[in-house]
């Protein structure tokens, strides 16, 4: 396991963080978004939106204007593929253990036709797959030798149902995948430092991992009652190994976004008043 990410400098004032040895690959696109950036004023402090720059919300949330979105969306896919006709191929998330596969050539492929899962793979050039967060664990897998991506969006439910370790498996079934040659990215999402749970959750994980226990922790908040404190980043990393990935193969990207809300968007740390940010992944 690697912690190595960098934030890109600062592009039409947007950062990302990039993974480092995913640099080096000529065959690959990927990036996670922060809110630095972009066009939107929705989710500035109160009472400070005029004279602030914008933020880069990459979803369409109720807050926020779809002219907005749209225009954060067309910088984003710019700045990771340098082309704003870059098809971003973004899904309706359920919290689900859905995949869908995109194959190549896809004939009438079109970015407005969005499938409900939250899981996706290609080996189509061209396509730039999105996973939507403000707190949920983005992975995204590349297969070096296949040249094949993937992407999953893994809050609670979606890890408990196993969403990362079915995807590799589909990945492996639909497009001939090998773990040996899989290397994942884990990217920001909320930490164990900040993310409480109830007992029914726990419950959910130890009946369907082995190392339910190794995954939750109290400490003197919780004890008083506000809950158990779950490691989602590990979780997935463990779904990762279970799937058959080396250790050295996986990356984490980023940091907690409770903790850092200059960076990023959280859907808890804020009330459920967050955008939303983006890990993006494509064959060029």
């Amino acid at each position: 396991m690697h912690r190595a990410s960098r934030l890109s400098p600062a592009v039409s004032g947007m950062r990302w963080l990039a993974v480092s040895g995913w640099q080096d690959e000529d065959w690959l696109w990927h990036g996670f978004s922060t809110r630095v950036g972009g066009v939107s004023q929705a989710y500035l402090p109160a009472g400070l939106e005029e004279g602030l720059a914008g933020e880069l919300n990459l979803g369409f949330t109720p807050a926020d204007s779809a002219e907005n979105v749209h225009e954060n969306r067309l910088r984003f896919v710019e700045a990771i593929t340098r082309g704003r006709t870059t098809p971003l191929m973004a899904l309706r998330q359920v919290h689900s253990n859905v995949s869908v596969a995109l194959h190549a050539p896809q004939r009438g492929f079109s970015s407005d036709v969005i499938p409900e899962a939250d899981g996706i793979m290609t080996d189509q050039p061209g396509v730039l797959l999105a996973i939507q967060t403000a707190d949920c664990i983005p992975v995204l897998v590349a297969d070096r030798k296949r040249r094949v991506v993937a992407g999953f969006h893994a809050g609670w439910r979606g890890t408990v149902q196993r969403i990362v370790e079915l995807g590799i498996a589909q990945m492996r079934a639909e497009f001939g995948s090998e773990p040996e040659n899989l290397e994942a990215a884990i990217g920001p999402g909320i930490g164990a430092c900040c993310y409480t749970v109830g007992d029914e959750v726990r419950s959910r994980f130890e009946a369907n991992f082995s190392h339910a226990a190794e995954l939750f922790g109290r400490d003197e908040a919780a004890r008083l009652g506000e809950g158990l404190r779950l490691g989602l980043t590990e979780a997935n990393r463990r779904q990762l190994l279970d799937a058959g990935l080396g250790a050295g193969s996986i990356t984490l990207v980023g940091g907690c976004t409770a903790c850092q809300p200059e960076l990023f968007y959280s859907h808890r740390a804020s009330g459920g008043h967050a955008g939303r940010m983006m890990a993006v992944i494509g064959i060029r």
